[in-house]
């Protein structure tokens, strides 16, 4: 595809109208009439990025022979281990803390380059799912992307059951690693 059929497609789709009210500010209204504010993550937030991270792993750690102490001591070491990965691979990230009415819900990781417009990570507190947070998120990035004419990705392990969501909002599987999909949105060169 041309430069100018790009440009002419991303336009398209910035100017494509979603059944999801939207703002482009860090303050976002879902139809639920919910206020989702974002900020920057601070040293105080450790804790309960601690706590989203555990929560995402909720149900394989049901599935293992430990106690609480072990369980506790394993996801540390793989919280730490993984906020490391991305400070390193990822130096400019903008690490964010979800807020819904001030108070934190959640975590969006998002690393902008030159060439795309990658999710890091997003996790929500369980009790908070399934509110069309997550989709308002993604959905402001699908803009940005949009806008920027870049693609937007995304690794999703393959039992994720954001999966669906992320096919719902447009995204493709671009590649299969085992594990996990890379989905990209849009599917093809920018």
């Amino acid at each position: 595809m041309r430069s100018h059929d790009r440009k002419e497609a991303a336009g398209q789709l910035a100017r494509k109208r979603l059944p999801i009210p939207l703002r482009v500010s860090r303050r976002v209204t879902t139809t639920m009439n919910i206020s989702i504010t974002q900020r920057p993550v601070r040293p105080d937030d450790e804790g309960f990025l601690f706590e989203v991270y555990a929560s995402t792993r909720a149900e394989e750690m049901s599935q293992v022979p430990w106690d609480a102490s072990q369980r506790d001591s394993f996801l540390k070491m793989q919280f730490a281990s993984q906020q490391q990965d991305y400070q390193r691979r990822f130096p400019d990230g903008d690490h964010r803390v979800i807020l819904v009415d001030e108070g934190p819900i959640g975590r969006l990781y998002v690393a902008r380059s030159k060439h795309e417009i990658r999710i890091l990570d997003i996790a929500i507190l369980p009790e908070q799912r399934g509110k069309g947070i997550g989709t308002q998120l993604i959905t402001n990035l699908l803009e940005e992307a949009a806008r920027a004419q870049k693609p937007l990705r995304i690794y999703v392990e393959q039992t994720n059951p954001s999966l669906r969501l992320f096919e719902r909002l447009g995204f493709s599987r671009a590649e299969d690693i085992g594990s996990h999909f890379l989905m990209e949105w849009p599917r093809g060169p920018w």
